[in-house]
């Protein structure tokens, strides 16, 4: 994967003569990059330092994000949850977080199903991956995206409440008042609410919007009394716009986006974290033997055009955009082929690798010391031989990540074969 020895970062290390694609925005452009200790010091041309790392031929970006992952869940196939053991999702979760790093992600959000016990795990070094924000339950009504009633009667969880993850079917304003309280309770960064059905969902429809205005409401209410904010899981119109107007600050998936909730996005400052990898994962995992509800591959196939077309919508009105993939179909380690979907399908190069970046930690709350390649900013970074820009191989030329300024990956590939 190259030649180029990085050192650990302990004094003034000068990352020479690179392709600076910097998070911001802009082209990114030949130069040379400053460390000193776990911070970016300078950025420029003709720079010196102690140590030197010589970027010819290669680029240098931040360290991305993923505002949308679900690292306890290995399969969607619906016969292997039923015969997984309980415990076994938290130990695919340390692979999982291992490989996230390991393409580069320094920052992520899970959206369901880690607990405080997988992040305390990561800020010990008992495991190893990116920094991890949790939402740890989802909170639906019933027979919405957190119930998993078939109607053989069978209730098949894709995330079992335990202790530490709250159950997530609430139904009227005290009960979904008491949930949020006791997901703050277990340690949650954010509170996730389902504000529509979905496709993984045994027996809901994406379009239908779920929860009162009130219920929505009291969520947000409590969530920001912990300074908490609201990510909603939201695909059909009237749900993204009921979500919108109670206060959330990102729309998840976003499928079937109309003006009016556009508008509303950008009235609210909202994020929209778009998921392109979602459908087209369910898809590929259905067309590689997965076992699903003949309910969930239908509906896969009714959203993945609207999907597409909702994205590039949004992107041609100037609502912003943080990557997330919820790719749960998809193996380990696919995380960055959402750059590329999302250079397809309606942002330029740069504004898609900002929404991976800038952006994104923008929306994790942590844009002051993360998300670009700017001087005072901590030095997560990650070496890619080759053009930044290139995001169809992207995951496969990287050749080091640092976290605040010490190398953490190397030779990432090393770690990607599936077990």
């Amino acid at each position: 994967m190259g030649s180029i020895e990085h050192p650990a970062i302990l004094r003034r290390t000068l990352f020479r003569n690179g392709l600076i694609a910097d998070g911001t925005g802009a082209e990114p452009r030949i130069g040379d990059l400053v460390v000193e200790g776990s911070r970016i010091v300078d950025v420029g041309t003709g720079l010196d330092g102690d140590v030197e790392v010589d970027l010819e031929g290669k680029s240098i970006l931040p360290g991305l994000i993923d505002c949308h992952v679900h690292v306890t869940i290995g399969s969607i196939d619906a016969v292997d949850r039923l015969q997984t053991p309980f415990s076994y999702p938290f130990f695919q979760a340390a692979r999982h977080l291992r490989i996230l790093r390991s393409i580069g992600i320094t920052h992520a959000r899970d959206a369901a199903g880690a607990d405080l016990g997988v992040k305390l795990a990561l800020e010990n070094g008992l495991i190893e991956g990116p920094r991890l924000q949790i939402a740890i339950s989802m909170l639906s009504q019933t027979g919405g995206h957190s119930d998993g009633w078939l109607a053989s009667g069978n209730c098949v969880e894709n995330r079992i409440a335990h202790p530490g993850r709250p159950r997530g079917v609430v139904d009227g304003v005290e009960e979904m008042r008491k949930a949020v309280r006791e997901i703050i309770r277990a340690g949650a960064d954010v509170i996730k609410i389902a504000a529509s059905g979905g496709v993984m969902s045994p027996r809901d429809k994406p379009h239908h919007a779920h929860f009162s205005q009130d219920e929505l409401a009291v969520a947000v209410a409590e969530a920001r009394a912990a300074d908490l904010p609201v990510m909603a899981h939201a695909q059909g119109s009237v749900g993204i716009k009921n979500a919108l107007r109670a206060g959330v600050r990102s729309i998840e998936h976003g499928i079937f986006l109309d003006d009016e909730a556009i508008e509303l996005m950008l009235e609210h400052e909202a994020f929209l974290v778009p998921t392109l990898l979602a459908p087209k994962s369910v898809l590929e995992a259905a067309a590689n033997g997965a076992r699903l509800t003949d309910a969930t591959l239908a509906k896969a196939h009714e959203v993945a055009e609207a999907h597409l077309t909702s994205f590039r919508r949004a992107c041609e009105a100037g609502v912003t955009i943080a990557m997330g993939t919820d790719a749960v179909g998809l193996a380990p380690g696919r995380n960055l082929e959402e750059l590329d979907l999302m250079r397809v399908h309606g942002l330029s190069p740069a504004k898609a690798l900002r929404a991976s970046t800038l952006d994104a930690a923008r929306l994790l709350g942590v844009a002051d010391s993360y998300g670009s390649i700017e001087p005072g900013k901590q030095a997560d970074l990650v070496v890619v031989s080759g053009h930044a820009h290139d995001f169809s191989s992207l995951a496969d030329r990287i050749e080091a990540v640092y976290m605040d300024g010490v190398l953490v990956e190397s030779r990432p590939a090393e770690i990607l074969t599936p077990v």
